[in-house]
């Protein structure tokens, strides 16, 4: 039997219960280890499902071009998948995003479009420059946010997975909300096997989607340093009728939990699954929650080594003698 190649070790990452940060608490907290797949995020899954499904259909043909509107995350999976079946990469990031991510962007073989930090109505937002692009030069989007083999590869593989790891041994299920996949395949899967289960949104202090899941109004849009999830508006993949609860997390605590996933827990993690781990162990405190809790944890930390955040923390205990 041969060895599988890059593209094929995509998923079946482990589930960890967490040992320091939810000691005494009533519940464990246990984390689905998405960094850990071969990009180092939860967006290889789409990514491969993506471009899987274009070539089923006959969009994708060897020596195609594809782009996409990314954080980076989703890029590096696309990069990664594009670049075992031979595709051109083109990817379009606000500018607001780590410059860690572009280099690992150009040292997989992608190119990077940097775009002002513009918001979804103005022409120069990055997913609207990434749908001119392929529109005008007929390269393939994989429209990350729209597409329905996003939340479709969660149903299918991540919730599944959890599933089977926890045993249906789980109350709650947390995660972050970017494109909204995630959260809305997997969450829905879980759903139909345990339906008392409850979907929480973990979303960033200063995202509208935490004011959009509970009252239907995009309230208390504003500037947050968490990267990759939350938004000014709900993207098709988010269904929002899925969400059970809402928890609202600052970039402060998000950071610092991330923080102490590094340090005490093992985790390189990066700062949004600091963000469902922060929400997570909150309902971890709750007798009612009445079960584990299941935190998804999204990204590597090594995406965010240049941000303040972390270059503070990387630099204790380093003496130069």
């Amino acid at each position: 039997m041969k060895p599988p190649t890059i593209d094929q070790i995509i998923g079946n990452t482990p589930l960890v219960r967490l040992q320091h940060l939810d000691a005494g608490l009533p519940w464990p907290v246990w984390v689905k280890c998405e960094h850990l797949n071969p990009g180092g995020s939860v967006k290889d899954r789409l990514a491969l499902a993506i471009i899987d499904e274009a070539e089923a259909q006959g969009k994708l043909r060897p020596g195609d071009t594809l782009v996409e509107a990314t954080a980076g995350n989703t890029g590096m999976g696309l990069a990664l998948v594009g670049q075992a079946r031979g595709y051109r990469v083109v990817c379009v990031m606000p500018e607001k995003m780590s410059p860690d991510k572009r280099d690992a962007l150009a040292m997989i073989g992608a190119e990077v479009v940097v775009t002002s930090n513009a918001p979804l109505d103005s022409p120069d937002n990055f997913r609207n420059v990434a749908a001119r692009l392929a529109q005008e030069k007929g390269w393939f989007l994989a429209d990350q946010f729209a597409n329905p083999a996003n939340p479709r590869i969660h149903y299918r593989t991540t919730g599944p997975e959890i599933w089977s790891q926890s045993r249906g041994d789980l109350a709650v299920f947390v995660a972050g909300a970017g494109t909204g996949g995630s959260l809305s395949g997997a969450g829905r899967y879980l759903k139909e096997q345990k339906p008392g289960l409850r979907v929480v949104l973990a979303d960033p202090v200063g995202s509208a989607l935490a004011s959009l899941a509970t009252t239907g109004l995009a309230l208390g849009d504003g500037a947050y340093l968490v990267e990759g999830i939350g938004g000014s508006q709900a993207p098709q993949n988010l269904d929002l009728g899925l969400i059970d609860a809402v928890e609202t997390v600052s970039d402060d605590e998000s950071f610092e939990v991330t923080r102490q996933l590094i340090r005490r827990e093992g985790l390189w993690v990066g700062g949004s699954s600091g963000t469902a781990v922060a929400a997570a162990l909150r309902w971890a405190a709750r007798p009612e929650a009445g079960g584990p809790v299941v935190a998804l944890v999204t990204d590597s930390w090594d995406r965010y080594r240049s941000r303040a955040w972390l270059r503070e923390s990387l630099l204790q205990g380093v003496q130069i003698v």
